[in-house]
């Protein structure tokens, strides 16, 4: 196996075009794993940790955060947790502290599996990937785009992962989990939502209960349609329970040895109804302060 340590993005950029069979590694808990298990047997390893560029974020003149794909989950929860409180929830429960410290987003999106913890608060937040290759140059590439299959994304083989580009949240954001345990753990399905009450809208996202992660289109249309955006009524508990089922239809989950379908579609639900009461409390607390 060929290790390969650019230098610089440039440098990158070229190892990746020259091998696109190379498997880029930044913390290396998804990838080390896989080869310390001997699931994986890459040909060259891409380490980016020299990478500084990578490790930074900013605010952007569009009034985007720009957060570079090596920004580990500690430094979210820390550095990005009031203007990103979704994505830092979802950082939160990643892990232990070790592998918060050297896990990244741009790792969870390179992994592209279903159940990583990261991808939907990303999807619920209207996230932007930004991609790159030496040949063509910088992509964009929405989050809802982004998945394609099971730890299959829409990279082209001489791409890197740049950055991740998100709006500072405008509303209430929750993540939540349900796990085998309470910590260091796989989820067995998840939910992110975030509300964007000046356009009158939230987003809903479901994680591991499908073969992607993905948006719950037909809830956040229900929500756009039929809650008080004023602010000034709690939520009637028909429309709840209503989100929750829809929320739970959107996923396409399987048995395995972290759960059944069934119980993934009904703890679905409950995961949306709690993440939407909570946030609707805030909203609501917001509105009549």
């Amino acid at each position: 196996m060929d290790f390969l340590r650019p230098a610089t993005w440039a440098e990158a950029l070229a190892a990746k075009a020259a091998d696109p069979t190379a498997v880029p590694i930044q913390g290396g808990t998804d990838v080390m794993v896989e080869i310390n298990f001997d699931v994986r047997r890459p040909p060259a390893l891409l380490d980016l940790t020299a990478i500084g560029e990578l490790g930074d974020w900013e605010l952007t003149a569009d009034g985007l955060l720009r957060v570079g794909a090596g920004v580990p989950y500690a430094r979210i929860i820390t550095e990005l947790g009031d203007r990103l409180p979704g994505l830092a929830q979802a950082s939160r429960t990643v892990g232990s502290p070790q592998i918060r410290n050297r896990g990244t987003v741009g790792g969870n999106l390179g992994a592209a599996s279903p159940a990583g913890d990261a991808h939907p608060p990303l999807l619920a937040c209207d996230a932007v990937i930004e991609a790159e290759s030496a040949a063509r140059g910088t992509r964009m590439i929405p989050a809802t785009g982004f998945y394609l299959g099971v730890k299959r994304n829409a990279l082209e083989p001489d791409e890197l992962i740049r950055a991740v580009h998100l709006r500072p949240a405008t509303g209430p954001q929750y993540f939540s989990k349900v796990g085998t345990r309470n910590a260091m753990v796989i989820a067995v399905c998840s939910f992110a939502l975030a509300l964007h009450p000046g356009e009158r809208r939230l987003g809903a996202a479901v994680g591991s209960a499908a073969p992607t992660p993905l948006r719950a289109r037909a809830a956040e249309e229900f929500a756009a349609r039929e809650f008080d955006w004023s602010g000034a009524t709690a939520l009637d508990p028909a429309l709840l329970a209503r989100f929750g089922e829809l929320a739970a239809e959107a996923a396409s989950p399987i048995d395995d040895v972290r759960g059944t379908a069934a119980y993934r579609r009904h703890a679905i639900a409950v995961l949306a109804r709690r993440t939407l009461t909570w946030a609707w409390n805030d909203y609501r607390g917001k509105a009549a302060a």
